[in-house]
């Protein structure tokens, strides 16, 4: 009887033996396609899980960072202890340092607790002060950009080196520097934005210390000051963090 061409072997085809899927799984971790297979694999064993064991429990997750809501410090360590033992089930163990209880304390929840912070995709949650629509203020627990966040984008500013690029105009500088500071901006200023403030004020300072290098007339502070609040009021969106903060620091 003769065999059809699907049947037939490639030629030089060698088989496909153990040490060839090992290769290919570790050509594969690390690459483009990880995070989604790593999503994948985390949204039945953990996402449907939850839903399944807990579903009066509301939770976050984002690839394999998770943040799960309690109503007490008795549940949220029943739940701990069962997410441990669900993921020893399919071959993963919790965080020790990244995994633990938090209290989630403000003005109304007032209990001494060890852990009252944590950390979650660039933000900090803690408790801050706030003020209602009403102008009255209170403390409550609120996220903010974190401090290692704040870092990572203030050492790319420093980066920049805006006071020394003397041979470009401001027009191209904004023009580089503005989409970036406006996914910032977007990103991080969505919950407590002044947290930014500081970070925006010296990019002001920096491209202060740019136009006091770059014209000799304007060399002296205070008539580069007149000179940058004058460019500010004609030109106010110049800058995409103006409309936040068109000030420069004064100890600069």
């Amino acid at each position: 009887m003769s065999r059809s061409v699907s049947d037939t072997p490639w030629p030089f085809q060698p088989p496909v033996a153990q040490r060839d899927i090992e290769a290919e799984v570790a050509h594969c971790v690390g690459g483009v396609v990880s995070p989604v297979l790593a999503n994948l694999f985390l949204h039945y064993a953990f996402d449907a899980w939850m839903a399944r064991e807990f579903p009066g429990v509301a939770f976050e997750r984002y690839v394999d960072d998770a943040v799960v809501h309690c109503v007490s410090e008795t549940q949220a360590h029943e739940v701990v202890a069962a997410i441990a033992q669900r993921m020893e089930q399919v071959g993963l163990r919790l965080h020790p340092e990244k995994t633990k209880v938090v209290y989630c304390k403000d003005g109304k929840r007032r209990r001494s607790y060890g852990q009252t912070t944590f950390t979650f995709l660039g933000f900090t949650f803690g408790q801050r002060r706030a003020r209602s629509k009403q102008g009255k203020k209170f403390s409550s627990f609120l996220p903010a950009i974190s401090k290692d966040a704040l870092n990572r984008i203030s050492a790319e500013v420093r980066s920049w080196r805006l006071h020394l690029r003397t041979g470009n105009t401001f027009k191209a500088l904004a023009r580089r520097i503005n989409p970036i500071v406006a996914g910032w901006m977007q990103y991080y200023g969505a919950f407590y934005r002044s947290a930014l403030y500081p970070l925006l004020a010296r990019i002001n300072a920096y491209l202060l210390r740019w136009v006091r290098k770059k014209y000799k007339r304007l060399r002296a502070k205070k008539v580069a000051m007149k000179c940058w609040r004058g460019v500010v009021e004609r030109y106010p969106r110049m800058l995409a963090h103006w409309k936040w903060v068109p000030s420069v620091p004064r100890v600069w």
